[in-house]
């Protein structure tokens, strides 16, 4: 197995169980924001999260494995703003347009990732199952 694919089986879920989670509960969260500490913790994750794909899997060549790459760079930068500047992370949480827009973004990521980690290797591989 490759480790795009072995990546993949674990960003794609998580990126999807995250956005539906946040999508659902936007308005809880917008209406009781977490304290700063919170933010800051998140920022914390995201950032080691990040660190440790772009670490093992840092690839600019080549389909769809690029996606998990770009995914540990933007884990890292959402990571960083979290930590760095918390009170605007949390301000910007408040615009729900640019939220759920993003959740979709984030929400497509996920499943493409999770067909392409859990699906069939290739056309070949699909018509001998």
């Amino acid at each position: 197995m490759t480790t795009s694919r072995r990546f993949a089986k674990l960003i794609g879920p998580t990126i999807v169980a995250l956005t539906m989670s946040e999508a659902v509960n936007l308005r809880t969260m917008l209406n009781n924001p977490a304290p700063i500490v919170l933010v800051y913790l998140n920022g914390t994750l995201l950032f080691i999260a990040g660190l440790a794909i772009v670490r093992d899997h840092n690839r600019w060549k080549g389909g769809w494995p690029v996606l998990v790459t770009l995914v540990g760079w933007l884990l890292i930068l959402g990571g960083l703003i979290r930590m760095f500047a918390p009170v605007f992370a949390q301000q910007e949480a408040q615009h729900a347009t640019s939220v759920y827009v993003g959740l979709s973004v984030g929400f497509a990521a996920g499943v493409f990732l999770t067909f392409k980690a859990y699906g069939p290797d290739d056309i070949k591989t699909a018509m001998q199952a």
